[in-house]
C-alpha cells in the first residue's frame, strides 16, 4: 500500500512531466516570435523546477481523486494552474520581502540583476532586476489563467469553479496586503491576526486547492464542506509552523536565514504572543528588531530568547497540535476514496515532522 511519501512523489513526477512539456511549447512559441524572449521564459522555467514539494497541486489532485474524480487529463490542467499561480506569487513576494534566497538559490530579482550587470547594460541593476521579476510573475499568472481556462470541467461545475478560482486569487492578494500592514495596527487581536494569515496563506495553501478539486469532481455539498473544514485547520497549522521555522528552523532546510521573517517585518502570531507577555525590555527588543533589515545574528538570538521566555514558542506549538487533532477528527468521519484519505492522513504526520 503506497505511503503518503509515495503518493506525493508519484504525483510530483506526473505534474512536473506535464508542466515541463507545456512550458517547452510556450517557450518555443515565444522564441519563434522574438528570440530575446528566452531571457524571460527561460528563467521562468528554471524557477518553476528549482524544487518544491508541489503540495498545493497535490492537495487539489487527491481531493479530486478522493471525491471519485477520474482521469488525469481532467485534473492536471487545474493542478498546473495552481502551481504557476504559486510561482507568480513567490516572485512578487520575494521583492516585497527583500528576500535574496528562494529554495536555497538566488531570488528571481537577483537573477535578473546579475544578468543586467554581466551584460554591462546602462541603468540601475537593482531596479531592472525587480522590474523583470515582476514581469516574470505576471507571465506565470497569465500561464496560470490559460491553464485554468483549458480545464475540461463539466458544464455544471464551471460557474462554481470559476468563482472559487477567482476568489482564491483575490483573497491571497488582499491577505498579502493585510499581512504587510498588520504590524502597524496596534489593536490587532489574535483572532483577527489569524484571519489575516488564513487569507494570506492558510486557505490559499490547503483549503482552496482542496475545494477546487472537490468541485471539479462534482462532490456533494456536505463532503465538500468537510474537506474544506479539514483544509482550513491544516492551512492554519502549516502557517503557524512556517512562523516557527522562520525563527527557529535550520536555514539550509528552510531555504532562508533564521530571523528573515523578523527582519522583513512579518507580524506573526508568534510575535503577537511574545509582545503580550514580554517585559518592557523584551518588548522593546522585539519592536526594534521587527522590520530591521540589518539584524545581526546576535540580535536574532536575543529575539529567539524572548520568544522562548514569554512562552510564545510553546503556545504556537500547542496551537498547531490543536489544529492537527481537530483536522484528524474531521477526516476520521469522512467517507473518501482510500487513496485520497491515505494522502490526507499522511499530511498530518508530514506536518508533525516537517523541517522545511
Amino acid at each position: 500500500m503506497p505511503t503518503f511519501e509515495d503518493l506525493l512523489k508519484s504525483f510530483r513526477q506526473t505534474l512536473e512531466n506535464e508542466l515541463s512539456l507545456w512550458l517547452e511549447v510556450k517557450q518555443a512559441r515565444a522564441i519563434d516570435v522574438v528570440p530575446a524572449s528566452e531571457e524571460l521564459t527561460g528563467v521562468l522555467s528554471d524557477y518553476v523546477f528549482r524544487g518544491g514539494k508541489r503540495l498545493r497541486p497535490a492537495l487539489l489532485y487527491y481531493s479530486y481523486r478522493s471525491c471519485g474524480g477520474t482521469g488525469d487529463e481532467t485534473v492536471l490542467p487545474l493542478a498546473m494552474a495552481v502551481e504557476l499561480l504559486h510561482t507568480y506569487l513567490l516572485a512578487h513576494d520575494d521583492i516585497m520581502d527583500r528576500a535574496e534566497l528562494r529554495r536555497g538559490k538566488p531570488a528571481v530579482h537577483l537573477v535578473f540583476r546579475h544578468l543586467h550587470r554581466s551584460r554591462e547594460w546602462a541603468g540601475d541593476s537593482d531596479h531592472f532586476g525587480q522590474s523583470a521579476a515582476i514581469l516574470l510573475g505576471d507571465l506565470a499568472q497569465a500561464y496560470s489563467i490559460e491553464l485554468f481556462a483549458s480545464t475540461p470541467a463539466d458544464d455544471k461545475v464551471w460557474p462554481e469553479l470559476r468563482t472559487a478560482f477567482s476568489s482564491m486569487v483575490q483573497e491571497v492578494i488582499v491577505g498579502q496586503y493585510l499581512e504587510m500592514t498588520a504590524g502597524y495596527r496596534e489593536d490587532l487581536g489574535e483572532e483577527e491576526l489569524l484571519r489575516v494569515l488564513r487569507m494570506k496563506s492558510g486557505r490559499y495553501s490547503v483549503e482552496w486547492p482542496m475545494h477546487l478539486g472537490a468541485i471539479l469532481a462534482g462532490a456533494a455539498a456536505q463532503q465538500r464542506q468537510a474537506l474544506c473544514d479539514y483544509g482550513s485547520l491544516m492551512g492554519e497549522a502549516f502557517q503557524l509552523q512556517d512562523d516557527l521555522l522562520g525563527m527557529f528552523g535550520d536555514p539550509e532546510r528552510v531555504g532562508k536565514p533564521v530571523g528573515a521573517d523578523l527582519a522583513e517585518g512579518k507580524f506573526t502570531v508568534l510575535i503577537h504572543h511574545a509582545l503580550r507577555k514580554a517585559t518592557p525590555a523584551g518588548r522593546e527588543l522585539l519592536t526594534t528588531a521587527l522590520g530591521n533589515p540589518d539584524l545581526t545574528p546576535e540580535e536574532v538570538a536575543q529575539a529567539q530568547e524572548v520568544l522562548r521566555e514569554t512562552g510564545a514558542e510553546k503556545r504556537v506549538v500547542q496551537m498547531i497540535e490543536e489544529r492537527m487533532g481537530a483536522a484528524q477528527a474531521v477526516l476520521s468521519a469522512l467517507e473518501l476514496e482510500p487513496e485520497g484519505k491515505r494522502f490526507f492522513e499522511g499530511l498530518i504526520e508530514f506536518l508533525r515532522g516537517r523541517e522545511a
